[in-house]
């Protein structure tokens, strides 16, 4: 396939799917020599099942290690790791990549035990995680899904899973935009299977999955992140890490180019090509929860886990009607070590007179935190956490 095309296909037999976008891609002719190593890197989160809306269902990694191994590739890696205050491990298990990992016998590496080399990625020095470094193929395989932080997180913020768990918070320190454009600019992938399954179109951790039951393949990340962007609704001056991107030269946003194939559901037998306007195949709903809750949060350099977890909390307590009991804004974020104010949530805000203490906190913790600020807690009902 060419840079400038992204293949779709929609359907409910995902690891199917999968193969049929791999051969109409013609993946194995884009890989070096049957010995390099491939690494395929999924996005798993947090523990939660691919339904959830936050994690890459195993069915199109599945497919992935299917096609591969038929075409005769044997040196295989899987590798992630989870956010900061989750267990890769459990991901692991819970999305059933352990039983991947048995079933084709291709090892599962956890980048938050790997160790950790430095890289200058354009300018910007970057601590990696090693394993990163032995790979001669990389095989992205994110999940389209909303963000709280950067509204859309897809093919380049998946790559943070390839950092330690430092880093990552070195990244919220930064600004998060700026780091992710550097680290695409450093570390290549070389293609991507989009999971556009089933996504949160809000958060980045799940609980709110809009069914789409369509997967994609592409070979530029900036020409994928900006698709997305326009499927969610955002212009891609709105998520700054992709022109950043851009002009490190990672890819091209210019979507008036690209070409969007359809493949029907018999795979290569029907492709149909969209351009212009018509590249916009699906209609998706606006992601309207976060907006609707940011203004109550006062957020400087957080990390996504302790952001994450926040959010869908102050969802939840507006959809009880809780909300609007809250006069002071609630402060998160590596900005505030040291500082004194009001109402604060993570370790970083351990100084303000009440903290809702955690690195980072869960959402039950936060959720009855908050209740307990307010007075409301009585009959503390269980969270969704």
């Amino acid at each position: 396939m060419e840079k400038n095309q992204i293949i779709k296909t929609y359907g409910t037999q995902y690891c199917q799917m999968t193969q049929d976008l791999l051969e109409a891609a013609d993946l194995a002719s884009m890989i070096p020599g049957k010995d390099c190593r491939i690494g395929i890197k999924p996005n798993l989160v947090a523990p939660s099942e691919a339904s959830w809306g936050a994690t890459t269902h195993p069915e199109i990694v599945e497919g992935i290690l299917i096609y591969l191994q038929e075409h005769g590739f044997r040196n295989l890696l899987m590798l992630e790791g989870s956010w900061v205050g989750d267990r890769t491990s459990e991901a692991i298990e819970v999305c059933g990549y352990d039983r991947l990992s048995e079933k084709y016998r291709v090892e599962f590496l956890d980048t938050q035990k790997d160790r950790t080399y430095k890289k200058d990625c354009s300018g910007l020095e970057l601590e990696l995680c090693a394993a990163a470094k032995e790979i001669d193929f990389l095989i992205n395989v994110p999940v389209m899904k909303g963000h709280c932080q950067t509204k859309m997180t897809c093919a380049l913020k998946n790559m943070k899973g390839l950092l330690p768990n430092r880093e990552k918070r070195h990244f919220h320190a930064m600004g998060l935009h700026k780091p992710i454009a550097h680290l695409s600019a450093g570390l290549h992938q070389d293609f991507i299977v989009v999971d556009h399954i089933c996504g949160d179109l809000d958060f980045e951790d799940g609980g709110n999955p809009v069914v789409r039951n369509c997967i994609m393949a592409a070979c530029d990340p900036v020409l994928t992140d900006a698709y997305v962007c326009g499927l969610l609704h955002y212009q891609t001056e709105e998520v700054p890490y992709i022109k950043m991107a851009e002009a490190l030269g990672v890819g091209s946003s210019d979507l008036s180019k690209a070409e969007i194939l359809v493949l029907s559901s018999e795979g290569q037998k029907d492709l149909q090509i969209l351009t212009g306007d018509k590249i916009w195949d699906e209609e998706l709903p606006y992601a309207e929860k976060v907006v609707a809750v940011s203004d109550m949060v006062e957020e400087v350099d957080s990390c996504s886990a302790c952001y994450g977890y926040l959010v869908p909390v102050l969802d939840q307590l507006r959809e009880e009607g809780l909300l609007d009991q809250l006069h002071e804004k609630i402060c998160i974020g590596q900005g505030y070590r040291g500082k004194s104010g009001k109402l604060g949530v993570g370790n970083c805000t351990s100084g303000f007179e009440f903290c809702i203490k955690g690195c980072p906190p869960v959402e039950e913790d936060i959720y009855r935190g908050l209740k307990k600020y307010l007075n409301a807690d009585k009959q503390c009902p269980d969270s969704k956490a």
